[in-house]
């Protein structure tokens, strides 16, 4: 995460959203009279609706978590693809 001031994100706009598409992060503006705001790239700000979603039901993050722990220790299996014919 970088912060900036307003001012100076308003002259490197340009390279600001360069930065968060490359980095895959995102940006603080910092204003001074003001919120603050966040410029991300739109597939940091997808995947981060996305993780929202999945975790949003309690089941479903439990779930989540038990087969990244799984993972983790090496219990986990590579198979191929079924064809669905």
């Amino acid at each position: 995460m970088r912060v900036i001031n307003f001012s100076d994100a308003r002259n490197q706009f340009k390279q600001v959203i360069d930065q968060v598409v490359e980095d895959a992060d995102f940006t603080v503006i910092a204003r001074r009279d003001a919120q603050d705001a966040v410029v991300m790239s739109l597939d940091t700000f997808n995947s981060l609706m996305e993780t929202l979603h999945l975790m949003k039901s309690p089941a479903n993050a439990k779930r989540l978590e038990k087969s990244i722990d799984q993972y983790r220790k090496g219990q986990t299996k590579i198979k191929g693809l079924v064809d669905a014919e």
